[in-house]
């Protein structure tokens, strides 16, 4: 008796010895049924081919490929156009599939049907392939021909290969197009930030950053120009006020001597080239010019004041009517001093304007600094950016290169389509198999069922569960009629004479 859907090994045992011949009937019915099946379903056949990825010839570290994406996504979505209706139309009116269907079927159903004979399986990757990165795909393809499935197969794997290089020297061509489209808009903002750094340049010429320096060592060298010029420009006027002062006295003399009277200027004359001589002599060695110009005037103011009374005559005052020498020699040297002083003057001018130039330069280079800074930070930019553009450029025209001469990443057929030999569905040994496991499972099912609705009560634990009722004695059972019927048969022994075993 079974409870709770539990039971004991006497239980099975129990419901052996009675239903054993369940299991081997159903058994052999269902796999005898499984085989017939196999015989009689139509039968279907599939032509598999391997395709191969072919890794580039030239290493990626020198050529990048200008496809980079997952071959998962790129053999899903090749699958995706090569499967759909543009593509299977022309293989059903190539082939002429389906011909029964044609007359009431819609072609959407006749390339779905198609569509769910073709199956894509990648390849396990190897150990160490690279993440992503599949050695190859399997195309199956199943038909109620062997060789239609073969054609199909060669059909569908040529579609891949010409699809994968199709693809590939599309995306080269699109992006080398690309690149060269977004080089040119780069150039163009490289040469406009160039013309503006350029046109900064020529606006602030000698207050750049790189010049900054170079205008503090000429403002240093102006400043001591301009000191040297002032020293200079001093010393002449100088000059200037003791030539005239000379010139003053010289004429003085000489119109006394023209005279013949003041004696006494002459001798104002003499006093003052002597205390001349004297600041002189302080300020300058004996050898100065000045000092011995003004020794040789004096020398001459003593000769001219000793030759005076001789010479009072009228004959001798208008023989000397014209200026002598020296007075002329000093007013050459006044207009002399007097042009120095000029050109000095002007020197200074120009001096302090390139002093105030330089100071108004260094400034204003901070300001003129961060304006150049920000410029030739958009220029590096511009100029990175190009640079860049063109690397990638030239490494797609060089990876585009490769897809024309196909010496890139590309499909090789590793086996060509198969001619299948036996059919693909149904398989004799599955269904064999498969008819013989069901069968045996559902013997099982049929005992569990027949020892759960078996009631009878075969054991103490069956009383105790089914009346609910504690057991207080058994009675062994007594088989009175087996042994009445051996009595029986001693007895008839021993009148006959003959000996029979017991038991």
């Amino acid at each position: 008796m079974v409870r709770n859907g539990e039971m004991n090994l006497a239980d099975v045992k129990r419901v052996l010895r009675r239903y054993w011949w369940i299991l081997p009937i159903t058994t052999i019915s269902l796999g005898a049924i499984a085989v017939a099946a196999a015989m009689v379903l139509p039968k279907k056949y599939t032509s598999q081919t391997m395709v191969l990825v072919e890794q580039p010839a030239v290493s990626s570290e020198y050529v990048k490929p200008t496809i980079t994406e997952d071959l998962n996504h790129r053999l899903a979505a090749m699958q995706e156009q090569i499967l759909s209706r543009t593509r299977l139309q022309p293989i059903i009116e190539k082939f002429g599939l389906y011909p029964k269907d044609r007359s009431h079927a819609h072609i959407d159903d006749l390339v779905e049907k198609l569509r769910g004979t073709v199956v894509i399986k990648p390849m396990d990757p190897t150990p160490g392939t690279q993440r992503g990165q599949l050695p190859g795909f399997y195309v199956n393809v199943t038909s109620d021909n062997p060789q239609m499935a073969q054609q199909i197969c060669t059909e569908i794997t040529s579609m891949f290969l010409a699809q994968n290089a199709g693809d590939r020297k599309k995306q080269a061509k699109v992006t080398t197009d690309f690149l060269s489209q977004q080089l040119e808009e780069a150039k163009a903002s490289l040469d406009e930030q160039d013309d503006k750094l350029a046109k900064f340049k020529r606006q602030n010429l000698g207050s750049l950053p790189e010049e900054e320096q170079t205008n503090l060592n000429i403002l240093t060298g102006m400043n001591a120009q301009l000191e040297a010029n002032t020293q200079q420009l001093s010393r002449a006027q100088q000059d200037k006020a003791f030539t005239e002062s000379l010139l003053s006295a010289q004429e003085a003399t000489w119109k006394s001597a023209q005279t013949g009277q003041n004696p006494e200027t002459t001798e104002q004359q003499l006093s003052m080239l002597q205390e001349q001589l004297a600041n002189l002599q302080a300020r300058y060695t004996p050898e100065h010019p000045d000092v011995i110009k003004v020794k040789n005037q004096i020398e001459q103011l003593k000769k001219q004041q000793a030759a005076a009374p001789k010479n009072s005559s009228p004959a001798n005052a208008s023989a000397s009517a014209s200026e002598p020498p020296q007075i002329q020699q000093l007013r050459a040297k006044l207009r002399q001093n007097e042009i120095s002083i000029t050109d000095l003057t002007h020197r200074q001018g120009q001096i302090q304007d390139q002093i105030r130039q330089l100071q108004g330069r260094v400034q204003a280079s901070p300001m003129v600094e961060q304006q150049f800074k920000e410029l030739m930070r958009n220029y590096q930019t511009a100029q990175d950016f190009y640079n860049d553009l063109l690397k990638k450029r030239q490494n797609a025209g060089v990876a585009g290169d490769l897809e024309g001469q196909e010496e890139s990443e590309q499909f090789k057929v590793y086996d060509p389509p198969s001619l299948p030999d036996k059919p693909s569905f149904p398989k004799k040994t599955y269904f064999a198999g498969g008819g013989l496991a069901g069968g045996l499972a559902l013997g099982l099912g049929i005992l569990y069922l027949l020892a759960a609705s078996d009631k009878s009560l075969y054991n103490e634990r069956d009383v105790e569960l089914g009346l609910k009722l504690p057991v207080l004695t058994m009675v062994p059972m007594l088989d009175v009629a087996t042994a009445h019927a051996k009595r029986t048969m001693r007895a008839l022994d021993k009148s006959y004479g003959t000996v029979t075993t017991k038991g």
